[in-house]
């Protein structure tokens, strides 16, 4: 039986801390969008998120203060970091790329194939204290984490600002619970494609539109796990009442003619063990696409052309190399990746659509931006 890459007990639940009375935080959503969900023992302030965002962008939450969250999730490209694969605060190289972080707050499930971490506050546990893979490498280290930031002048008022009613804020539970709140407001929609919808005839061209129709539309099929104002079928929100959780296998591999994925990539297999889960993982929203490159879990398509040919060709026939094997023909493919016809006009058509979702004004936020870089800079 596979590992998970990291598993948390719902002890950690109780130990986050409830019923501050900071201020209250407001939101700033884009037309049709729906507030995020937030748990009850973590309510939303203004003071939780500045600390958040104090916190995501600290290298003392790696062991050896190299690197930061931001180190893996650069603002610039939505929060991804431009990797084939992830790479950790020691060096090891991680077995996927890094996901967006755009509207994550919205996400059903939150990594690429674990169906259990649905919360923003325990999947922080992972990359702070996991150790297969390595990635800010605290492990064992919770009291000199805490210590280390209970040192730094900024935290000695931000923490009590964000949890006013604690004795003691500084503890590991409530660095997770502001980093969760500041990650909650990473939202994205205000793409040209949104502002086209909302009525502006004049932000989407006309190879855009001819996208649209071909992505949305029954030949390409693309909108049934990339569908909705996040573009991913795994979405949750406050005015959800089912959560929507979605793994998929696209087909891009089959190494024994019976689906069997590259080590350690397996999927949501290595949770249900189930051989028809062999290859699924969860589809990322495509808001942003255009400057996440390189694509699928483990980075291994470099360019948006590839991937709609990927996708036109009903999958990937891997003729060389260690991977060889005809993911057209895996048994647990999903069966929307059946391929459809790509013609010079249509490929191009559909890439004006996917760039017509980047949204600019996302990506240079100065509130999602590095605040330590603004203390730096003040005279």
């Amino acid at each position: 039986m596979l590992k998970p890459m990291w598993r948390f007990t719902p002890l950690f639940l109780l130990a986050l801390a409830c019923g501050e009375s900071a201020e209250a935080y407001v939101w700033d959503l884009p037309p049709g969008f729906p507030e995020p969900r937030v748990p009850e023992d973590n309510p939303m302030s203004e003071a939780k998120v500045e600390l958040g965002r104090r916190l995501f962008y600290d290298t003392r939450l790696s062991g050896n203060e190299t690197q930061s969250c931001a180190s893996c999730h650069l603002q610039s490209l939505a929060f991804t970091d431009g990797r084939v694969q992830g790479v950790g605060s020691t060096g090891e190289v991680h077995p996927r790329s890094s996901m967006s972080l755009a509207n994550v707050g919205y996400a059903a499930t939150l990594n690429w194939a674990n169906p259990l971490i649905r919360e923003l506050e325990p999947q922080a546990l992972g990359p702070l204290f996991g150790e297969t893979p390595v990635e800010l490498g605290m492990a064992g280290r919770e009291d000199e984490l805490v210590a280390r930031l209970r040192g730094e002048l900024v935290y000695q008022e931000l923490f009590p600002e964000a949890f006013p009613e604690q004795e003691d804020p500084f503890t590991v539970s409530r660095v997770l619970a502001a980093l969760a709140a500041f990650q909650r407001t990473l939202i994205s929609g205000r793409s040209p494609y949104d502002a086209f919808t909302n009525g502006d005839s004049d932000a989407s061209s006309e190879s855009a539109q001819r996208g649209a129709e071909l992505f949305f539309g029954e030949e390409a099929e693309c909108f049934h796990c990339h569908g909705g104002f996040n573009f991913t079928a795994s979405l949750d929100h406050s005015g959800q009442v089912f959560e929507t959780l979605s793994f998929q296998n696209n087909g891009l591999y089959d190494l024994d003619g019976r689906g069997l994925y590259p080590t350690p990539n397996f999927g949501l297999f290595e949770f249900s063990e189930d051989r028809r889960d062999m290859g699924s993982f969860k589809p990322p929203t495509l808001r942003n696409i255009a400057v996440t490159a390189p694509y699928m879990h483990d980075g291994s398509i470099a360019t948006l052309e590839e991937v709609i040919q990927h996708y036109a060709d009903g999958g990937r026939n891997v003729t060389e190399g260690p991977h060889v094997g005809d993911g057209r023909l895996n048994p647990n493919k999903s069966i929307f990746v059946n391929g459809f016809e790509l013609t010079p006009e249509r490929q191009a058509d559909l890439l004006a659509f996917l760039e017509s979702l980047t949204d600019e004004a996302f990506l240079t936020d100065p509130r999602f931006a590095d605040p330590w870089v603004e203390t730096d800079a003040a005279p």
